[in-house]
């Protein structure tokens, strides 16, 4: 079972007409919805399940531009700067604080990578540094060993996954958004090839713009329009602390990722490494995902699992006045892979001796969406005009939520966009653009 999330108030009422329908109650969701309704745009947001009842609550938590992709500084920078004013803009507390990231580095090479890295954001002015010696035992007080360096952008943050997405949706909802939880859409009515309505289990909502956020299912609903949209989904597995002491700045290194919670126990994960549930789609954008396969091949772990058989029986096209597979199956819930979270829990016990004696609290699984260069698509669609996506995060949509969601709601309603969308158009993998594959560190 999942994490437990803040819970947020359903509005009853299915509204008849709206300007703009959101379809997912995730991060990108929500922030995309009370952008809206900040803006004063009629906007109704359906979530089949409840808010934040997938990866935007089973995540890390961590709020950063450290790592991130050269295509994504923009949107994350503006993310942060969200992020950071989020508490009051919400009038409710998320979790947020700046706590800094690093990325810890044994080798010559690592230190060679995060130089190249520091480089390329230097532009960003976010305080990029390369530490050593004294100044990374300070970041890892108490560790029992030592390393050789340390990327760390001390501008960059955590918040509380369980509670960020619930408040930003209360306060859309207070904005003048409506937010139905266990309200499936089903599809999308067209009128001369135009998004003209869409069709929930609950009934029906004209409309002319839609925002498609659905994380993992997105790839699903839009092959039910015809439209081809190349992801994936991988299976993260984390777990949780009971308090204990350690340290403050969210940390990654190969064998282990931890972060800090406002409860005092801390998130914690492998750094690397991934089951990935073998499905149709696995055939079905083979092409699009060879290079990123062969790139990673050390960190995935291929696997026929339960996930693989619900697959081989989802339709990919269905009547709107029937139940979708968006209603059979309204949270994806995996299990987590406890091997891996058993890899990493040593890990933290050997860096840190005193998480030995520390009760774990729970443990959970969440399947990630993923793209063939790890990078989202953020993209008006042009075969349906009306349809913009805001998808394929790849382990990266919890901290650039804020500014993804503000980013769709601008492109579906034809605004000037707060930075450049072009590197998340979803036609980058159709129109003979070379896959590029982002940064390795």
């Amino acid at each position: 079972m999942g994490p437990y999330v803040d819970s947020v108030t359903s509005d009853e009422s299915l509204p008849s007409v709206t300007s703009v329908v959101i379809v997912g109650g995730g991060i990108i969701g929500v922030s995309a919805a009370l952008t809206l309704a900040s803006r004063g745009i009629p906007v109704v947001l359906c979530e089949k399940g409840y808010i934040g009842c997938e990866q935007s609550s089973r995540n890390w938590g961590w709020c950063r531009q450290a790592g991130r992709d050269e295509r994504e500084m923009p949107l994350v920078v503006e993310s942060l700067r969200l992020w950071r004013d989020m508490d009051r803009r919400t009038e409710a507390d998320t979790g947020f604080r700046v706590c800094g990231v690093m990325y810890v580095g044994e080798t010559e090479r690592d230190e060679r990578r995060f130089a190249a890295w520091l480089e390329m954001s230097k532009p960003y002015d976010i305080g990029t540094r390369i530490v050593h010696g004294a100044e990374l035992e300070a970041l890892m007080p108490g560790a029992s060993r030592t390393y050789r360096c340390g990327l760390h952008v001390p501008t960059d943050g955590c918040a509380e996954p369980q509670k960020a997405a619930p408040a930003i949706a209360r306060a859309a909802q207070r904005k003048g958004a409506v937010i139905l939880a266990h309200c499936a859409v089903r599809g999308i009515d067209r009128a001369a090839g135009r998004v003209n309505a869409v069709v929930t289990e609950r009934g029906r909502i004209a409309c002319d713009r839609v925002i498609l956020a659905g994380g993992a299912w997105s790839s699903l609903f839009c092959a039910s329009l015809g439209v081809r949209l190349p992801q994936l989904k991988v299976l993260a597995s984390v777990m949780r602390t009971a308090p204990v002491d350690g340290p403050d700045t969210c940390t990654y290194m190969g064998n282990l990722g931890y972060r800090k919670r406002r409860d005092g126990g801390y998130t914690i994960a492998r750094g690397s490494g991934y089951i990935v549930p073998l499905v149709p789609d696995s055939l079905r954008y083979l092409r699009e995902f060879l290079p990123t396969v062969r790139n990673e091949a050390a960190s995935l772990k291929p696997r026929l699992t339960a996930q693989s058989l619900r697959e081989l029986r989802w339709p990919r096209r269905w009547a709107l006045d029937r139940a979708s597979p968006f209603e059979k199956m309204r949270v994806l819930d995996p299990a987590p892979n406890q091997a891996m979270n058993r890899e990493a829990l040593d890990a933290m016990i050997g860096l840190y001796p005193q998480f030995g004696d520390v009760p774990i609290v729970q443990q959970w699984g969440g399947y990630i969406d993923v793209t063939p260069d790890v990078v989202p698509y953020i993209s008006r669609i042009a075969d349906v005009p009306g349809l913009t996506v805001a998808t394929g995060f790849s382990g990266h949509g919890f901290g650039i939520g804020p500014g993804a969601g503000q980013l769709a709601a601008e492109l579906a309603t034809d605004s000037t966009p707060s930075v450049d969308a072009t590197p998340f158009r979803a036609s980058r993998f159709s129109d003979g653009s070379p896959i590029v594959l982002g940064p390795e560190i």
